[in-house]
């Protein structure tokens, strides 16, 4: 997906959900309070999950308590959102990598960035065509203390996994999000088919190449 035409289209859909609920929110004023939440997720500093930096912003935001707010917003991630899979162009070929990882004995793990709750995650692995009991963590927000690019995200999950940075490897698709990771020792694998860059950042990474090419590279690691 393109991340500027997913957000786009999933966020009127957020804000329309509060409104059914009978919520009274202005829906532009709503997604600004949404990015500004988001933006409290990034600048996370590990004291709280990312989850509780999210909704310690919107709480005086909305005309609802937090567990009120937080249920709407569940359910939509669980019904309307999967609307947004017509923003998607999904591909059997990462599936088919994935499969192909586990079965030559690799461990793969899901380092998405955690913003999302668990349910919205799911669906979006099932937009994907993955499968999620393929991974043996996703990271959501309801855990997650930190987001990329901080490299204290993904040290979280390197010691939590008790993981070598020297034998992992990190793919993605985001220079500025996913590259990060090389500041820990760990190689990376840059996606080409739909390499986001949107701060012109120099590329440096190990690995580049398009899906397909990652197939092969599996094949023969």
């Amino acid at each position: 997906m393109v991340q500027d035409e997913f957000v786009k289209y999933y966020m009127p859909l957020l804000a329309r959900s509060y409104m059914r609920a009978g919520v009274s929110v202005d829906p532009k004023k709503f997604i600004g309070a949404v990015w500004a939440g988001y933006e409290a997720m990034v600048k996370n500093d590990g004291s709280r999950t990312n989850r509780e930096a999210f909704w310690s912003y919107m709480e005086p935001e909305l005309p609802l308590s937090t567990e009120e707010s937080e249920n709407i917003a569940l359910r939509f991630y669980e019904n309307e959102f999967n609307e947004a899979i017509c923003t998607t162009k999904p591909t059997p070929v990462s599936n088919r990598i994935v499969k192909r990882a586990r079965e030559r004995g690799f461990e793969t793990y899901l380092a998405t960035n955690p913003v999302f709750p668990r349910c919205a995650t799911l669906n979006r692995i099932r937009w994907a065509g993955l499968d999620a009991d393929d991974f043996k963590m996703i990271t959501t927000y309801e855990t997650c203390t930190y987001c990329k690019p901080n490299p204290k995200y993904f040290r979280n999950i390197l010691e939590e996994y008790c993981l070598n940075p020297a034998e992992c490897l990190m793919v993605g698709n985001d220079v500025g999000e996913d590259l990060s990771i090389r500041t820990l020792g760990v190689k990376t694998y840059l996606v080409t088919d739909t390499m986001e860059n949107k701060k012109n950042l120099p590329i440096e990474s190990e690995y580049t190449g398009t899906l397909d090419e990652l197939l092969q590279f599996v094949e023969n690691i």
